[in-house]
């Protein structure tokens, strides 16, 4: 795994880097599978891999922390999902997360 925690200032930024990086797909958690939203494809837990994960602590909020994943199909399509963390983690993308495999 990949883990950077502040190679960004904000979310924007590290949503700006990964899309250089080629991550230009946005993905979202939808019964168990991940979807990309621009072009519908559906893919299962274990088509996907996570390849970074940076994570923001909020200065005075707790309701600003968030969790950004760069991820990847088996068939190479990148793309970005967003979660949040500590007290504003949504627990169906925590148990989802749980089940993809980090990049080796």
């Amino acid at each position: 795994m990949i883990f950077q925690a502040l190679d960004y200032n904000s979310v924007s930024e590290a949503i700006t880097g990964f899309r250089k990086q080629g991550y230009l797909v946005d993905f979202n958690l939808l019964e168990n599978s991940i979807v990309c939203e621009s072009c519908s494809d559906k893919f299962k837990l274990d088509e996907m891999e996570i390849v970074h994960v940076y994570r923001y602590e909020g200065n005075s909020d707790p309701a600003d922390e968030a969790v950004v994943y760069a991820i990847e199909s088996k068939t190479g399509i990148k793309g970005i999902l967003l979660s949040g963390y500590g007290i504003s983690v949504d627990s169906e993308i925590a148990k989802a997360l749980q089940k993809l495999h980090f990049r080796k």
